[in-house]
């Protein structure tokens, strides 16, 4: 039997008996150290190496977020945020956890139910899997000040068609989107954008996400038409469809696993720009988005993949590329001026 090694850290103390107690039930996961964010753990988690951190974050004071910079910058690590604080739905903290570099993260409930348990001890197997990519902040920020000159596109023609970009990730999607929407700069196609995230989450998402774009970001609006050069994201919980005429629609079917789903977005738009469509997939676990990608590259559309090296996960994007859904897999360094650039040629 695998044994998961899992370290937990908090901004705060708090009596981590009933996580600890809950993490080691099945037997499979084995808590063998508790400390607080600050420099002693950093030394702890480079000298013990553990499979999976649980971080729990309980202030407002930033302490949690610069461990995650840390640990990300020095010795790249899966890391769980536990969050107390969703009371408070736009949850800035948590989100610019996962944008420095956290996997996941979960809600402390209330009350811990068998179904509850279960669910974070599958989330900890699941983490301990993946292949984490060092990830310095200070290095992201730098890249999200350059926004390429002298490039663009027109959503006119493609066979009569609108140009349109569909981008959709999962774990690890945070800072993968954040690079990504930073280099578009110049771009004259709508994006729309799937992220599996809890929807109590979005809003905080979408803020962070309109301040490292170089494209004016929005929360997709039932109805509304999308326009050339704006950047909208799909809430939590809804599907987002691009209709007739290039307007979004919400709606809570069909009932999938992911809401929003990936694959219902993607085939949405092989629908209404068939070959002008271009569709991106990043980061995470599962399979969702590979047979909407599969549409579009059936429009003869153009499908691209986060490259394996790139990825927080693999999962998605091999999925996609198994399936025979992708133009080609691409890092992530290189995916933004490879969507600008396949618009313009789309169009010219």
């Amino acid at each position: 039997m695998t044994v998961v090694r899992v370290l937990i850290v908090e901004d705060a103390p708090t009596n981590g008996g009933p996580l600890t107690r809950v993490l080691q039930r099945d037997g499979d996961i084995v808590v063998f150290g508790q400390t607080r964010t600050g420099a002693a753990s950093i030394a702890l988690v480079t000298r013990d190496a553990p499979d999976v951190i649980i971080l729990g974050l309980h202030t407002d004071d930033g302490t949690g977020q610069e461990f995650i910079e840390q640990v990300m910058a020095r010795v790249p690590t899966p890391i769980l945020v536990l969050s107390s604080r969703l009371t408070d739905r736009r949850s800035p903290s948590a989100i610019e956890a996962l944008v420095a570099g956290a996997l996941e993260t979960l809600s402390v409930p209330t009350v811990w139910t068998t179904e509850i348990e279960a669910r974070l001890r599958h989330t900890v197997r699941q983490l301990s899997k993946v292949q984490t990519i060092r990830h310095p902040r200070g290095g992201l920020n730098r890249r999200l000040g350059v926004k390429p000159a002298g490039q663009g596109g027109s959503t006119r023609v493609a066979h009569g068609r609108n140009t349109v970009v569909a981008l959709a990730a999962s774990t690890g999607g945070p800072t993968a989107l954040a690079t990504v929407l930073a280099g578009l700069g110049g771009l004259a196609a709508p994006v729309l954008v799937v992220q599996h995230l809890h929807p109590d989450f979005t809003g905080g998402f979408v803020d962070w996400m309109a301040r490292v774009s170089a494209l004016p970001v929005e929360l997709a609006v039932s109805g509304q038409v999308v326009r050339p050069g704006h950047v909208y994201f799909a809430p939590g919980g809804v599907h987002l469809r691009l209709t007739a005429g290039l307007r979004m629609e919400l709606a809570t079917t069909p009932v999938t696993i992911h809401q929003p789903s990936a694959d219902v977005l993607f085939r949405s738009v092989a629908e209404q720009a068939a070959s002008a469509a271009i569709g991106v997939i990043l980061t995470g676990m599962g399979d969702d988005g590979a047979r909407g990608l599969l549409e579009i590259h059936r429009q003869n559309g153009h499908t691209f993949g986060q490259d394996q090296e790139s990825c927080a996960v693999f999962g998605m994007p091999q999925a996609a590329w198994d399936l025979g859904a992708l133009s080609g897999l691409v890092p992530l360094g290189q995916l933004a001026a490879t969507i600008v650039r396949t618009a313009s040629a789309v169009t010219a």
